[in-house]
Order: structure tokens, then C-alpha cells, then sequence
């Protein structure tokens, strides 16, 4: 029986270090993708807000996060008004992030430790950025679900992205009875600002 025990534990160490290295090395792709399309100089910074805009669809937990930053104005919308701001949801986050990637000026940065939370079942990832002068902290929270990653968090200086979000959003959201059908007009023409801003 203890020795079952034993090779069960064996099991599950050899598991859980091929899913931290498997977890660790799709990060560093879909990082080092974002970061060619950004040394490219012949690139039009709608090109590279496009690529930014495909990986918050392909590799973020969109729906989720967004569901979470609604807080009780989820439960309240109609289906169509969650579905759009869902959408809206993800394209904001795509220009906050591209936002921050204007001054993106050939940094390095270093996968620096992937570690699993088995209570919260979640990969954490730290990543450190470093320039001439300095260096910031970056963590990941990346979820596996149906044999895929998805990253749910991100962490820059200990500053939760989507906690963040969810107070800033709650506070517009105050303003208007916690209606998210008008939350979507006013997050369209934020983005469409955002958009025109970034790309001049």
C-alpha cells in the first residue's frame, strides 16, 4: 500500500514538472511573438495592435475575466448586452496592453521561476523585465482547461491587472446603476479613442 502511495507521488511530481516546463515554454512563445511583431519596423502600429488583439482572443481567459470585472451588472444584462461586452471587454484590454507596448524598446526579459498552486489548481509564472536601467516584476496566472492554457492574471510590481480592472469598472459602473447595456456605449467610444490614439 505504501509503496502504491509512493509511485502515485512519483506520478504526480513527474506530471506536475511537465506541465510547469510544457506551461512555461507556450508562454515564452506567445511572449516572444508579440515581441517580433514590435521589433519589426516595417509594421504599421495598427499591424501590431492586431497581433496584441489576437493573443488577448487566443490565450486570455476573455469571457471569465470579464464576467468578474462586470461584477453585479453581470447578473442583471440580457445575453446579446453580455456577449457584446465581452467583446468590448477584450478589446480594451488589448489596447491597455498595446498601450504599453508603444514604448517597448528592445527590453530583455527572463522566465525566471514557473510554480503550480495546487489548492487554487494554477500555474504561477514570474517573469522579470529588464532594461539599461531597472527591471520590473511580472506574474502570470495561467489556468489549463481542455488541454490548452489561458492566462487569468496578470501581475506587474504585485498590481493585479484584472483586480484593478474590477474597481475601475465598478466605479464607472456605480455612475450608472450598474447598467451594462450603457457600459457598452460608453466602453465603444473609449475604445474608438483608444484605437484612433494608438495608431497616429
Amino acid at each position: 500500500m505504501k509503496f502504491t502511495a509512493r509511485i502515485i507521488l512519483v506520478f504526480f511530481f513527474i506530471t506536475t514538472q511537465a506541465k510547469a516546463e510544457n506551461v512555461t515554454d507556450w508562454l515564452q512563445t506567445e511572449i516572444d511573438t508579440i515581441l517580433n511583431f514590435y521589433k519589426n519596423q516595417n509594421l504599421s502600429e495598427a499591424e501590431k495592435f492586431q497581433s496584441i488583439e489576437n493573443t488577448i482572443d487566443k490565450n486570455f481567459a476573455g469571457a471569465g475575466i470579464a464576467k468578474f470585472v462586470a461584477g453585479k451588472a453581470w447578473s442583471t444584462a440580457n445575453k446579446e448586452t453580455k456577449k457584446n461586452y465581452i467583446n468590448l471587454f477584450k478589446k480594451h484590454l488589448a489596447l491597455n496592453i498595446a498601450s504599453m507596448m508603444k514604448g517597448y524598446s528592445d527590453q530583455t526579459y527572463l522566465l525566471i521561476s514557473t510554480k503550480k498552486d495546487n489548492t487554487n489548481d494554477i500555474f504561477l509564472i514570474d517573469m522579470e523585465i529588464q532594461n539599461e536601467t531597472n527591471s520590473i516584476l511580472i506574474s502570470w496566472r495561467v489556468k489549463e482547461s481542455k488541454n490548452r492554457f489561458y492566462i487569468i492574471d496578470l501581475l506587474v510590481a504585485d498590481i493585479s491587472l484584472v483586480v484593478t480592472k474590477r474597481s475601475e469598472f465598478n466605479s464607472m459602473l456605480k455612475k450608472i446603476d450598474y447598467d451594462l447595456q450603457i457600459l457598452n456605449e460608453n466602453l465603444n467610444k473609449q475604445n474608438k479613442l483608444s484605437y484612433e490614439k494608438l495608431i497616429q
